[in-house]
């Protein structure tokens, strides 16, 4: 019987049972798609009954799922939605026209289907898409954008033929698993490019347009170049975007030329219909991010005093976001910074803003880097700073010390980030107390 507590407790089992890759790391990995083939023959193949669209790429995947969502939204598509990670809910990651999975349902799934799973031990990703492919199926979802989870050839996605496949870009990141070279990371996420099944390619770099292009032809897919298209120029300021974060122009051009590549797409036209033009497109995307919920990218958790997080947290990403911060006109900034233990730091030590003042922290996750190894590293190049037990404690800290005009920003992963919102959610009139 669903209450509450029931739901509660048969999450935190799925989470104890089969740990996420997210918060566990590699221990939590499993490639592969013989396990997931099996759950969704079980469930009764619910991905063949839906269309889909497949995203893929070290950054950005978010972004550009969330401002699809919403334009496919604003066109009258139901339209299904599945990401990862979580911040705050778990629901976050199944989505339709917005709204959360319901806990009802998360309850009902996981009831029905735990025999199985302490039988076959799925991973955790393989329930949560089982659980995604399932809703989806049975709401009659018009369309639903999959988000990978890692990777993109043995990702538990990739047991779907989309409409369409978009790699945002490739960028060195969870590098164990997919390879040490761009070349190498490009070949994982290229395969789920599909026979006959257009594909578009956010960024590209010299090193990996040859792994899409020869893949695309061996796929006899059309393929495109978003940064060479007819979008190429675009501008963030051309359009009135809800996403404020500079990087978002790249985002923003990867979104345009998939949903042209969408328009020509007869199959599309024919359940979107009529209903499609450059004007629902620019009001969508004005307000992609309330419409989808999505949360952590450049959001100021507090206007006044600011206190702005992001979840760049890979060198490509935090490149763009402490370039962002230093053309902030503020008196002192202040960096909240945690990292979970497989990132390249010193890729990104160099990147990092010399003249703020840092509070370094770790995530309350197994996977968390040391707050005490990070700090070694950055006070090592003259950094100011000092260690702080949680984001919850550098939140507290730096209320004592802040000035008129001072900016606190929050990041270098995920889970600090969900650590800063879920503070903030329960102390929304923190700085006025």
């Amino acid at each position: 019987m669903f209450d509450i507590d029931s739901y509660n407790r048969e999450l935190e089992a799925i989470f104890t049972m089969f740990p996420s890759y997210q918060k566990v790391g590699k221990l939590a990995y499993k490639p592969g798609l013989d396990s997931m083939k099996d759950f969704d023959d079980k469930l009764g193949n619910p991905h063949r009954k839906f269309k889909t669209i497949h995203i893929a790429g070290t950054n950005g995947k978010g972004s550009v799922s969330h401002m699809i969502a919403a334009v496919l939204q604003k066109a009258g598509l139901k339209t299904g939605l599945y990401t990862s990670p979580h911040l705050v809910d778990f629901r976050e990651r199944i989505k339709i026209n917005g709204e959360m999975i319901p806990r009802e349902y998360v309850y009902d799934f996981l009831i029905k289907w735990k025999p199985y799973m302490e039988s076959e031990k799925p991973s955790f990703f393989e329930i949560t898409t089982a659980m995604a492919f399932d809703y989806f199926a049975n709401e009659s979802v018009d369309i639903a954008i999959i988000e990978t989870g890692l990777g993109g050839r043995l990702d538990s996605t990739n047991i779907i033929t989309p409409m369409l496949s978009i790699i945002t870009n490739i960028d060195l990141d969870h590098c164990e698993h997919l390879g040490f070279t761009l070349g190498e990371i490009a070949r994982e996420k290229a395969g789920i490019i599909k026979h006959g099944v257009p594909v578009v390619i956010g960024e590209v770099l010299h090193s990996t347009r040859p792994v899409f292009t020869r893949k695309a032809e061996e796929m006899e897919s059309k393929i495109l170049f978003a940064q060479e298209y007819k979008f190429k120029d675009i501008r963030v300021a051309d359009y009135d975007l809800d996403l404020k974060g500079d990087y978002q122009r790249f985002n923003l051009r990867t979104v345009l030329t998939s949903l042209y590549v969408l328009s020509t797409n007869e199959k599309f036209r024919d359940i979107v219909h009529d209903n499609w033009s450059d004007t629902i497109i620019r009001e969508a995307l004005k307000t992609a991010a309330k419409t989808t919920g999505l949360r952590g990218r450049w959001e100021y958790l507090v206007d006044n005093p600011p206190v702005l997080c992001d979840t760049g947290h890979n060198a490509n990403g935090l490149s763009e976001v402490f370039s962002q911060l230093r053309s902030l006109k503020v008196k002192r900034l202040f960096i909240t910074l945690g990292f979970v233990a497989d990132k390249d730091l010193e890729r990104v030590l160099g990147l990092m803003p010399l003249d703020a003042y840092y509070f370094i922290t770790q995530a309350q996750i197994p996977r968390a880097l040391d707050a005490g190894i990070l700090a070694e590293k950055v006070f090592s190049l003259g950094i100011k700073g000092e260690v702080k037990t949680s984001v919850e404690q550098a939140i507290i800290d730096y209320k004592k010390i802040r000035e008129e005009g001072d900016l606190l920003f929050i990041g270098g992963s995920n889970f600090i980030v969900a650590e800063a919102i879920t503070f903030f959610e329960k102390n929304p009139n923190f700085f006025a107390e």
